[in-house]
This record gives C-alpha cells, sequence and structure tokens, in this order.
C-alpha cells in the first residue's frame, strides 16, 4: 500500500494531499516539529520529532519506502526519498525526479549563495490557486502511475 509522507511545518497543502491520499485508501504520515491542529482521518498519524533542523526530515528519510511518496518543497530531503526509491512531490505540484534533481539542488545552491553575497535579497511567491490545482493533478497522476506500475509488477 503507498504511503505518504507529508513535511508538514510549512506545507500549504496538507489538507488536499489528506483528502487525495483517503480517497486512494493510502496511509499520510504527517510529519512535523510541533503539534499540528487539525482534523485527521483514521488513515493519517502525526508525527513529531524533536526540535532540531533536519529533525522532520531525518524521521521522513528513515521511513520512506520504495514507491511510497513524500510531500515537500525541501530540495535536500527530495533527493533523499528518491535515492530510496520513493516520488516526491512540490506543494506546488512540481514533481522531483532522478532526472531533474540534480538541477533542483544546484539551483538552490546557486541560490543560496547569491543571498549570502549580498547578490540577491531572495524571492518566495506567494501560493497561489493555480498551484494548488497544479498540485493536486500532479498527486493524482504519481498515484495512478504507481497502481499502473503495481499491477504491472504483479501480473504474471
Amino acid at each position: 500500500m503507498l504511503e505518504i509522507y507529508i513535511d508538514a511545518d510549512a506545507c500549504p497543502v496538507k489538507e488536499e494531499a489528506m483528502h487525495v491520499a483517503e480517497r486512494h485508501g493510502s496511509k499520510v504520515f504527517l510529519v512535523s516539529n510541533s503539534w499540528l491542529r487539525l482534523t485527521v482521518a483514521p488513515m493519517v498519524e502525526k508525527i513529531v520529532v524533536s526540535e532540531g533542523a533536519d529533525a522532520a526530515d531525518d524521521w521522513i528519510a528513515e521511513h520512506i519506502a520504495e514507491n511510497d511518496m513524500v510531500i515537500t518543497a525541501d530540495i535536500p530531503l527530495a533527493s533523499r526519498c528518491l535515492k530510496r526509491g520513493a516520488h516526491a512531490l512540490g506543494p506546488t505540484g512540481k514533481e522531483f525526479t532522478t532526472a531533474n534533481i540534480g538541477a533542483a539542488l544546484a539551483m538552490r545552491e546557486l541560490n543560496a549563495h547569491l543571498r549570502e553575497t549580498g547578490a540577491s535579497a531572495g524571492y518566495n511567491p506567494s501560493f497561489t490557486k493555480r498551484d494548488k490545482s497544479q498540485f493536486l493533478r500532479s498527486m493524482e497522476d504519481i498515484i495512478q502511475r504507481i497502481k499502473r506500475d503495481n499491477q504491472r509488477s504483479t501480473r504474471p
């Protein structure tokens, strides 16, 4: 069964992801550094990890398995999950893959360097309805792809 891990502290699509997961009968782990005030379904487990910059990331990376899914804006976490054979999806609907994660990591490093040197003040665009719609479409596409792949691998 597909399990979905949500890097939940700053995720703007927690509820949407839980609805899609519920429709597909997938277990969801909401992983955060602090308690979240969300009503959750029986297939949702809240995981509160200890304080620390990477505690939630570490928990997800240690528990995620092949063909599971992580929802995160954290590119290094997405990379760690891809290495375990999982699928990674950003909250704006961008799917991270083995083909594009290297470029995403490089761009992240470049942007961090530009911010550190003062060459850029950084830019975080606001989350839009279009982003939410793209996220829902991408999440559904990935789940359908995983189901098709699982059906193919179980056929004699």
